[in-house]
C-alpha cells in the first residue's frame, strides 16, 4: 500500500506543471556616444532556473519625442532576427551570448536621429514574468563632460579652499603668538635693563 502511494505521488508530481518565477532584467541606465561611432547596449537577466534552450531576447526602440516604440530585434529558437524595416536594419548586430544570459546588441554608425530609449525584454521559460529594462542613448558630435567629473571638480575646489582657510588661520595664530612673545620678551628685557640702571645709580 505504501509503495502504491509513493508511486502515485511521483506520478502526480510529474503531471503538475512547473511554476514560473520572476525574472530580473538588467541594462545600463544611460549611454553617450559620438556620431559615426559604434556602441554596445548590454542586456542580461537573473533567473533561478538553468538557462533554457527556449530563452528569448527582444529589443524595442522609442525615439526621443515619440510615444510609440518599434521592434528592432528578436532572438528566439537560437536564431537572431533584425527588423528589416526599422532604422537599424543595416546597422544592428547581435553580440550577446544567450547561453550566458547575455542579449547585448551592437549599434553601428550612430546618427543624431538615433537618440532615444532602448528597451530589452528576456524570457527564460518557465520564468517569463519580469519587467523589461531600458537604457537611454544620447548621441553627440562631441561627448560632453560627465556630471560626475564636474561634481568631482567642484568638491576638489571646495576642499582645496577649506584647506587653504585652515592653513591661513593657523598661520595667523602663529604670527600673532610670535608677535606677542616678541613684545613680551622686549618688555621684560627693558624692565630688567631699567632695574640694573637704577641699582648702578644707587651704588
Amino acid at each position: 500500500m505504501l509503495t502504491f502511494l509513493a508511486l502515485a505521488s511521483v506520478v502526480l508530481l510529474g503531471i503538475v506543471p512547473e511554476q514560473s518565477q520572476a525574472i530580473v532584467i538588467y541594462t545600463g541606465w544611460e549611454r553617450h556616444a559620438l556620431v559615426g561611432s559604434d556602441i554596445r547596449l548590454s542586456c542580461s537577466f537573473f533567473s533561478w532556473r538553468w538557462t533554457s534552450e527556449d530563452v528569448t531576447f527582444s529589443w524595442t526602440y522609442r525615439p526621443d519625442g515619440s510615444r510609440d516604440s518599434i521592434s528592432i530585434f528578436h532572438y528566439t529558437g537560437g536564431v537572431p532576427y533584425v527588423d528589416n524595416k526599422g532604422p537599424f536594419r543595416d546597422r544592428l548586430e547581435f553580440v550577446g551570448n544567450p547561453g550566458r544570459r547575455d542579449g547585448s546588441i551592437l549599434l553601428k554608425n550612430l546618427e543624431f536621429t538615433d537618440n532615444g530609449t532602448f528597451t530589452c525584454d528576456a524570457k527564460n521559460p518557465p520564468d517569463i514574468v519580469g519587467r523589461p529594462s531600458s537604457v537611454r542613448l544620447l548621441v553627440f558630435e562631441k561627448v560632453p563632460i560627465q556630471a560626475g567629473v564636474i561634481t568631482g571638480a567642484i568638491i576638489g575646489v571646495v576642499l582645496g579652499l577649506l584647506v587653504l582657510i585652515v592653513v591661513i588661520y593657523y598661520l595667523m595664530r602663529f604670527l600673532v603668538a610670535r608677535r606677542v612673545f616678541s613684545l613680551s620678551v622686549s618688555k621684560h628685557g627693558k624692565k630688567k635693563k631699567e632695574g640694573s640702571q637704577q641699582r648702578q645709580i644707587k651704588v
